[in-house]
């Protein structure tokens, strides 16, 4: 323990450290071990119960021993950096991410299953805005189309949203999984799975703003399909119409 803190930070120190690791870390000096034990249990059981609320595919996929000792490593291994109810999701997944031990019975999804699951609190809580102006009845092929700051584009290895009890793949699948998670106007989240031009058209919008509808597709058919490029400039056209009903796109960008 750092000699230079004032006595009574040693002591909370202490204090945290036991209520973390109670198996390991020693007793706090004066501290009856009932009393110390109380704290920890309450500790442990509030974080687990947050973070199976917060998971609740990966803590039904693991096995309740497993699922007890990954929830006591995470309190004794990763320092969060905040006390936020709504930020532990992320704390979560940088464990995972960047601390973890990676177990033999571990399965080789639990990441993105992790990420994929606190998308869907993480876009609910989302209070991002446009901070320009838009029309959200614009002519999406004439006008910049603009995607909605609360819409994620995602894209994992195995399909995350399929994964349950009844299916719990070994291998990833020859293709990536895309979705897009997004809150329509009721502010309701939902998740859709997507094709790589899909995602490629949101990507490119994102990244360029500036750009219109029209241009978009027509940049896209060139490169999927030079020598007929209608089909794509019809399908991109409903494509677009269909994201914005479904508020991953909110409008074109306001002229003026």
């Amino acid at each position: 323990m750092p000699p230079e803190l004032p006595v009574f930070q040693q002591h909370q120190l202490a204090l945290t450290v036991r209520v973390r690791d109670p198996a390991q870390a020693p007793l706090p000096a004066g501290v009856p071990e009932r009393r110390m034990q109380v704290y920890s249990e309450l500790m442990y059981n509030g974080m687990e119960s947050h973070l199976a609320s917060n998971f609740p595919v990966l803590r039904h996929i693991i096995p309740d021993l497993p699922w007890q000792q990954l929830v006591r490593d995470f309190l004794q291994q990763h320092a969060c950096r905040t006390g936020l109810f709504t930020r532990i999701g992320l704390e979560f997944i940088q464990y995972l991410e960047q601390e973890r031990s990676a177990q033999p019975d571990d399965w080789p999804f639990m990441l993105e299953l992790a990420h994929y699951e606190y998308a869907e609190l993480a876009v609910a809580i989302n209070d991002a805005e446009v901070t320009t102006g838009y029309d959200p009845n614009g002519d999406l092929l004439t006008g910049c189309p603009v995607v909605a700051p609360t819409a994620w584009n995602l894209t994992y290895r195995y399909p995350v949203h399929r994964i349950s009890p009844d299916y719990l793949p070994i291998e990833p699948p020859a293709q990536p999984t895309h979705l897009v998670v997004y809150r329509d106007r009721l502010d309701q989240v939902h998740f859709l799975e997507i094709n790589a031009v899909t995602q490629h058209l949101i990507t490119t919008l994102q990244s360029d703003p500036q750009l219109t509808g029209r241009n978009l597709l027509e940049k896209m058919a060139r490169t999927l399909q030079p020598h007929d490029p209608e089909p794509v400039l019809q399908a991109g056209t409903t494509l677009l119409a269909d994201l914005r009903e479904r508020n991953i796109l909110l409008g074109v960008m306001a002229s003026g």
